[in-house]
């Protein structure tokens, strides 16, 4: 036996073993969940580019408006997304403006920060990344949609 033959078999193995694996896991039902409730009672964002900038970059994970992409329905992504959106609308949901939301103190600090939208989706999606400009101009809509139309007390964060 040459020994290029036996590599050669062992990596046909972890290759099959792999693609089994990734069969296997499809079957875990958690990430299949794909829903949009009804919008209840959408934020009534300010005049100017805060509204499409937070569409842009947030309202897949922040509201009832998910696009589900075709890499949402194959785990372990399908497990990734469901968690980042779960997450998400907890803890701020521009389709459910009628209950609490999240601190308007802490928002701002994840937009000004670079902790929102978080790397493992402007990486998929680099339209969704925000330069300093787009930070500052989300910020100030932010400030000014929870002084015109504060979410009820009560919110996350």
């Amino acid at each position: 036996m040459r020994p290029g033959w036996l590599t050669m078999r062992l990596a046909k193995r972890v290759l099959l073993g792999g693609i089994a694996l990734l069969l296997v896991i499809q079957l875990v039902p958690y990430g299949h969940s794909h829903s949009n409730p009804a919008v209840t009672r959408a934020a009534n964002w300010p005049a100017g580019p805060g509204e499409e900038i937070a569409k842009r970059s947030c309202y897949d994970c922040h509201s009832n408006l998910t696009r589900w992409r075709w890499y949402s329905k194959v785990a372990p992504m399908s497990w990734l997304v469901q968690n980042d959106v779960e997450g998400g609308r907890d803890n701020l949901d521009f389709s459910e403006w009628n209950r609490g939301q999240a601190d308007l103190g802490d928002v701002v600090d994840q937009v000004s920060g670079g902790g929102m939208p978080p790397l493992q989706y402007t990486i998929v999606h680099p339209s969704a990344s925000l330069s300093s400009t787009d930070k500052a101009q989300l910020v100030v809509a932010l400030k000014k949609l929870y002084a015109s139309d504060p979410p009820p007390p009560g919110g996350t964060g």
